[in-house]
């Protein structure tokens, strides 16, 4: 977590809700990626948070950062998430807990990841780092968008 902060976060490839891997590597030298680790999908803090990252698109856009949401549900229940909520973003599965447990923030107990964000600037380095300490807390767009100003 706090420890990946100025080192290259773990590289992966995921499938998502658009049918396309996504690979994190790939935004190298073209953007920002903000990953944001939720819990589940259909949970009601899970739920304000990714529609705020729908109302906000174009706030991430402009700034040249790529938010990136995974939880562990599988893509048919995240294509079916998405769609109920009207979510804008691709959402990524990480089925397996592989990228989860990477990153350290799996929750071994309960099987499924931390609420939690990594700021990862363009040549891949972490720059920003946090866990929630209570699942049913999340930061708020304003406070992402500020940490991806202050890059």
């Amino acid at each position: 977590m706090a420890s990946l902060v100025g080192r290259p976060g773990p590289d992966f490839t995921l499938p998502s809700t658009s049918g396309q891997d996504v690979r994190l590597s790939s935004y190298r030298g073209q953007a920002n990626v903000l990953l944001a680790f939720f819990p589940l999908a259909f949970t009601s803090t899970c739920t304000a948070e990714l529609c705020a990252f729908t109302e906000d698109f174009g706030r991430f856009a402009n700034a040249d950062t790529v938010v990136l949401p995974i939880s562990v549900d599988s893509v048919p229940t995240l294509k079916e998430f998405k769609a109920k909520e009207r979510i804008s973003v691709e959402l990524l599965s990480d089925f397996k807990r592989s990228v989860a447990r990477a990153w350290g923030v799996l929750d071994e107990e309960r099987f499924f990841a931390r609420r939690s964000y990594f700021l990862v600037d363009r040549t891949g380095t972490v720059r920003w780092a946090h866990v929630e300490e209570n699942n049913g807390q999340r930061r708020q767009d304003d406070e992402l968008l500020e940490k991806i100003r202050s890059l």
